[in-house]
C-alpha cells in the first residue's frame, strides 16, 4: 500500500507544471569574470611583427592558447577610438549607436561637441575640464549594461583607460564605476555619473604619485637599440620629437621634458601668480609606454580591491591601453618608439594574465583582445620607399571651400565645420537664401572632388537613399547618424591622411576604410575557449554578440552583428 502511494505521489508530482516544480535544473554556466582589453591604434600585424622579441607571456601566450579570428575588420569610417570602442561594446556600427568621431557638430546649437562631453555632471578627484564626463551621447546599450541587467545589477562593471573615451563607453551606462586620467594631477578619476566619491583604495592608489615616478626615469629601449630592426632607423623627418627636444631619438629624458609645462597651463598659472617650478607636466605620461603600465597598474588594483570574478556573479572588467595611440601618433607605425611600446605592453599584459591565474585561474575567466583602429604608415616614410601617399590639410580644405561657396553665393559662413572626413553646411542660412539643401550638398561635393588626394565625395541624401551590402559606400552608410553626421561625405586615396600639421608631415593618423586603418586583431583566452584561428571574413561589431551567446544574456539592444561560431564551437 505504501508502494503504491508513493508511485501515485510522484506520477502527481511529475503531473505539475514546471513552474510548479522544484527547479533543480543547474544555473547556465558562466565565467567568473570577463576581461575585454582594447589596444589603442593596434593594427593587426604587431601581432607578428615584433614575435620573436615577444615574450612567452603576453602576445604569444594568446595566440598559443587562444583563438585567433586573423581577418576581423572594422565596417565603416571613420575608425577613430570613439566609435570603435563604441561599436565593440555595442555590436553595432555609428548608424546605429550614434557615435560618429571623437568629436561632431552640434547641429541644433551650432557648435562642436566631445564624444564623451557631459556639463550635466561633475568631475570625482579630478579638474572639471577632465571629469565632467558621461556616456549620455551613447544610444544604445552595451554588452557591459547587458550583464548588469541580466544580473539585477549584481555583476560589477568597471572601466578603466588613460583616455576619458576609451573607459567610458566601454563600461557603459550601468557600470558601477569608469575611472580615466587627469593629467593636471596624476590621478585616475570619475564623475558623478558613476560616483559620488572615489573609493578609499583610488584614492590611496592616487596618492602613490606613480606617474610622476614613472616620468623619474628616462625612456630608454627595452632592447639594445641595434636589435630594432624591424624599425626605422631612430632619426627620421616624419616623426616628431617631444616639446624640449632637438631630435626624435633615444634615450627621451622624461625626468626633463616632464619639467616643461604645456603653454596653456604654464600661462593660467602665470596669470594667478603662482611658480610654475614645482609643477610638472604629468599629462607626458601619455605619450610614452609607461602610460599603460600605469593602467594597469590602477586595473589590477581595482580587481583586487573589488574582489572581481570573486563574489558569485560574472563581472567584466572593461580595460583599455592607449599609450600605444599617442605613441603612434607621434613617431608612426614604423618607429623604434612605436616598436618598444609594443614590447613594454607584452610585458604588462603578461603580467595582467599572470594575476588572473593566481586570483581566479584561466578556466574561470573569458578575456578577449582587439583594437579600436589600426593606423596608416606616415606618408614621408612612403613617399621616400617610392609608394604612394600624400596628405591633406583639412583647416585649409575647409578655408578654400568657404571661399569658393562665397564666390558663388555671396556672403555667408557656408561651412560650419569639417570634421571626421565629412562637411557640415550652414542649412539655417541655406534656408533663408531660399536654395535648395540637396544641390548645394551635391555642388559641395563636387567641390570637394577638386582637391588633391580626394577620390570620392558624396551627398548625405544619397547615403541615406541608397543601400549598400559591401564596398566603399557600405563603409560611409554604416557610419553615417543623420542628426550628427555631415552633409558631404569625403574619401581619400590609399596611403592618403589628414594632417593639421600639413604640409609639414609628422607622426600619422587613422579614419580611413583602408585595410591599414580597419584590419585589427580579434583574439578570445580562456574560459571554454579552444586553441585555434580563423581567416573567415568577420566583423568588430560581432565580439559583442559573441559575448552575449557565451553569457546567455540578451545582445545589446542596437547589436547588428552576429555570434562568431568557430570560437564558441558549433
Amino acid at each position: 500500500m505504501l508502494k503504491k502511494s508513493l508511485s501515485l505521489l510522484l506520477a502527481a508530482t511529475l503531473a505539475l507544471p514546471a513552474f510548479a516544480q522544484k527547479n533543480t535544473a543547474p544555473t547556465p554556466e558562466r565565467p567568473k569574470l570577463v576581461v575585454g582589453i582594447v589596444v589603442d591604434q593596434m593594427r593587426y600585424d604587431y601581432l607578428y611583427r615584433y614575435w620573436s622579441k615577444y615574450g612567452s607571456g603576453g602576445f604569444r601566450r594568446l595566440l598559443r592558447e587562444g583563438f585567433s579570428y586573423e581577418n576581423a575588420h572594422y565596417n565603416y569610417v571613420p575608425t577613430y577610438t570613439g566609435p570603435g570602442h563604441a561599436s565593440i561594446y555595442t555590436g553595432t556600427t555609428p548608424s546605429g549607436h550614434g557615435i560618429v568621431g571623437n568629436n561632431w557638430l552640434v547641429r541644433e546649437t551650432g557648435r562642436g561637441t566631445y564624444v564623451t562631453e557631459d556639463n550635466a555632471v561633475q568631475p570625482v578627484g579630478g579638474s572639471a575640464a577632465a571629469g565632467q564626463q558621461s556616456p549620455r551621447h551613447l544610444l544604445t546599450t552595451t554588452i557591459t549594461d547587458e550583464l548588469r541587467l541580466a544580473t539585477n545589477f549584481q555583476s560589477k562593471v568597471i572601466g578603466v583607460c588613460i583616455k576619458d573615451r576609451g573607459s567610458i563607453l566601454p563600461a557603459g551606462h550601468a557600470a558601477n564605476a569608469a575611472y580615466w586620467y587627469d593629467g593636471t594631477n596624476g590621478a585616475f578619476i570619475s564623475s558623478t555619473f558613476y560616483l559620488k566619491e572615489l573609493p578609499a583604495w583610488a584614492s590611496r592608489f592616487n596618492a602613490e604619485n606613480r606617474a610622476a615616478r614613472y616620468l623619474d626615469q628616462p625612456w630608454n629601449t627595452l632592447l639594445p637599440i641595434s636589435q630594432y630592426t624591424e624599425s626605422s632607423p631612430d632619426d627620421v623627418a616624419w616623426e616628431s620629437a617631444f616639446r624640449g627636444e632637438t631630435r626624435p631619438v633615444f634615450p627621451h629624458d622624461l625626468p626633463t621634458l616632464s619639467a616643461v609645462l604645456p603653454t596653456a597651463v604654464k600661462g593660467a598659472l602665470e596669470a594667478t601668480g603662482e611658480k610654475t617650478a614645482p609643477v610638472r607636466n604629468l599629462d607626458l605620461i601619455r605619450s610614452t609606454p609607461f602610460g599603460n603600465s600605469l593602467t594597469l597598474d590602477f586595473a589590477l588594483e581595482a580587481l583586487r580591491a573589488e574582489q572581481l570574478g570573486q563574489r558569485g556573479q560574472t563581472d567584466f572588467l572593461a580595460l583599455s591601453f592607449s599609450s600605444t595611440d599617442y605613441v603612434g601618433h607621434q613617431f608612426g607605425p614604423n618607429s623604434i618608439e612605436a616598436e618598444d611600446t609594443y614590447l613594454r605592453l607584452d610585458r604588462d599584459l603578461a603580467r595582467l594574465f599572470e594575476q588572473l591565474d593566481k586570483t581566479l585561474g584561466r578556466k574561470n575567466v573569458l578575456v578577449f583582445l582587439s583594437a579600436d583602429h589600426g593606423a596608416a604608415h606616415s606618408p614621408n616614410f612612403l613617399l621616400d620607399h617610392q609608394l604612394p601617399a600624400g596628405s591633406v590639410g583639412p583647416n585649409l580644405m575647409r578655408d578654400s571651400l568657404q571661399q569658393q561657396l562665397v564666390r558663388r553665393h555671396g556672403p555667408g559662413n557656408w561651412v560650419l565645420s569639417y570634421e571626421n572626413q565629412q562637411v557640415y553646411l550652414n542649412q539655417p542660412l541655406i534656408a533663408r537664401q531660399k536654395l535648395d539643401l540637396y544641390e548645394m550638398q551635391r555642388e559641395t561635393a563636387a567641390l570637394m572632388r577638386g582637391f588633391a588626394g580626394v577620390t570620392r565625395a558624396l551627398t548625405a541624401e544619397d547615403v541615406q537613399k541608397s543601400h549598400w551590402e559591401s564596398g566603399m559606400l557600405m563603409y560611409l552608410e554604416n557610419g553615417y547618424f543623420p542628426k550628427r553626421s555631415g552633409d558631404v561625405l569625403v574619401v581619400l586615396a590609399p596611403g592618403w591622411l589628414e594632417s593639421y600639421s600639413f604640409p609639414v608631415n609628422k607622426g600619422t593618423t587613422h579614419g580611413s576604410s583602408g585595410r591599414y586603418d580597419t584590419h585589427v586583431p580579434v583574439l578570445f583566452w580562456g574560459w571554454h575557449v579552444k586553441h585555434g584561428e580563423s581567416s573567415a571574413p568577420v566583423k568588430i561589431t560581432d565580439i559583442a554578440p559573441t559575448l552575449a551567446r557565451w553569457l546567455h544574456i540578451q545582445e545589446p539592444n542596437g547589436c547588428t552583428g552576429e555570434p562568431l561560431t568557430q570560437v564558441l564551437g558549433f
